[in-house]
């Protein structure tokens, strides 16, 4: 067989969803079949930093490539979708960072909500909007003509609500209150040093001081946990960030008039399934605003619509150059 009668050489893509909790990488072939997976630590770095933002990113990528035997110049195209990727610096410094390290590979830069609205939409033209709680909190919609609103997702000090690392912020500032007789008493008074691992509320302090990021977003489950429980506290601080959560959504829909149309609305994020008392309150919101919208989850993982983000544009540039 001649070098000209040999098989073309395999294709393959990146797909990451980083945001300020974790990162999720997926490895797909030219099809879209998904080969391997990973997740690793955070990668938004206007929370984490570009070291860490870049280390998390080249770690979830060695993992995948060596289940499949492959190096990095074997990836024909990346599609990142970063917490934070929505300034234009942000972005242009990780595709730099990703453009190094893979020189074969068409790179794309975006952010996590683009990516989380394609998994929802599956990739259609289709009209609808996000909801994202994860550390942080955004809305982001799209219209049939393509015109995009968002709303949230600008970090925790005047933005986020509704968010993990609000939602642990105030159940801290809850459990102050109660110890010092200025509020209601909580079961979160009892389980909170455990939970968070300390003999004291000094450790607990130098470690927000430190690094708020990892403080917060953990009590979220515990929250959770009480308020499905019952506990006045915890369903109070869960009610308030649904509405929070439901305002973001609200001002989307409102910016693309969708409120009075049949639209998908997706939920996604760390705390969305974790406590049937805050599902449901987000979902009592949703529905009071945008009562003809259909509230479901989504169709695949952001990280592998990214992968498949990664193969379109792919296909786009080869078309761009026959042309």
């Amino acid at each position: 067989m001649t070098e000209r009668e040999q098989a073309p050489k395999p294709s393959y893509y990146l797909g990451f969803d980083g945001g300020g909790t974790k990162t999720d990488c997926y490895l797909v072939d030219a099809q879209g079949n998904v080969l391997h997976h990973a997740t690793a630590g955070p990668s938004n770095p206007l929370r984490a930093g570009y070291a860490k933002a870049w280390f998390t990113l080249s770690d979830a990528a060695d993992f995948v490539l060596e289940r499949q035997r492959l190096k990095a110049s074997d990836i024909a195209g990346i599609c990142a979708g970063i917490g934070g990727a929505g300034r234009d610096s942000v972005a242009r410094r990780i595709a730099t960072f990703l453009e190094r390290a893979f020189p074969e590979a068409k790179v794309m830069v975006t952010t996590d909500l683009a990516i989380t609205l394609d998994a929802a939409l599956g990739g259609s033209q289709a009209e609808g909007a996000i909801l994202v709680v994860g550390t942080g909190s955004a809305a982001f919609g799209r219209d049939a003509t393509g015109k995009t609103a968002r709303a949230g997702g600008r970090g925790p000090w005047f933005s986020d609500e509704g968010s993990a690392f609000d939602i642990g912020r105030r159940a801290l500032a809850a459990v102050v209150r109660a110890d010092e007789s200025r509020g209601p008493q909580t079961a979160l008074s009892a389980k909170m040093l455990k939970w968070l691992g300390c003999n004291d509320w000094t450790r607990v302090l130098d470690w927000v001081i430190k690094n708020p990021d990892d403080v917060f977003p953990r009590v979220f489950p515990l929250v959770a946990e009480l308020g499905d429980k019952g506990d006045a506290v915890a369903c109070e601080i869960l009610t308030t960030a649904a509405h929070s959560l439901a305002d973001l959504a609200a001002s989307v829909i409102r910016k693309l008039d969708m409120q009075d149309r049949d639209i998908v609305l997706a939920k996604s994020g760390g705390t969305i399934g974790r406590s049937k008392f805050f599902d449901a309150a987000i979902d009592a919101d949703l529905a009071r605003f945008a009562p003809r919208a259909k509230i479901v989850g989504l169709q695949m993982k952001p990280a592998q619509a990214a992968a498949r983000m990664a193969i379109s544009l792919g296909k786009r540039q080869d078309n761009s150059k026959k042309d």
